[in-house]
């Protein structure tokens, strides 16, 4: 086994209707990894806010969820063809009063041990980290 390939990761491609299969994946990952049901929950309401956003808010409607354990923690990284302006700490601040939108970040923000974000010519990348031990 190759020491430098890094740790095995599992991958599901999805759409909007694929929402119920993304939590389900994201859960059973989570349980094998040793996540209490606590944070089993916080994972699954973080993965489905970032994941909704995913397949409404990028290009063709499409994301990639992608799993894996990292020193500890369970990583969770979800990507779409979309591009935005990253600016500041996205989900940093609490949604005003009565807000109907605009509070998926905030709420993965809150829940993750660590919370990261890309946006390039290849789209958009939101990685999270959930505490295993």
């Amino acid at each position: 086994m190759n020491e430098d390939a890094g740790p095995p990761v599992e991958e599901l491609a999805f759409r909007l209707p694929d929402l119920p299969e993304v939590r389900h994946f994201a859960a059973v990952h989570a349980r094998d990894a040793g996540l209490s049901e606590e944070s089993v929950g916080d994972l699954l309401i973080a993965v489905n806010e970032v994941a909704t956003n995913a397949v409404t808010h990028g290009t063709s409607g499409k994301a990639r969820l992608r799993v894996w354990n990292e020193r500890g923690d369970v990583v969770v990284e979800i990507h779409d063809d979309g591009r935005w302006n990253v600016v500041g700490r996205p989900g940093s601040a609490a949604p005003t009063p009565y807000a109907t939108h605009g509070m998926g970040l905030w709420v993965a923000r809150k829940l993750t041990n660590g919370i990261t974000f890309r946006t390039g010519h290849e789209g958009s990348t939101v990685t999270m980290r959930f505490a295993a031990r």
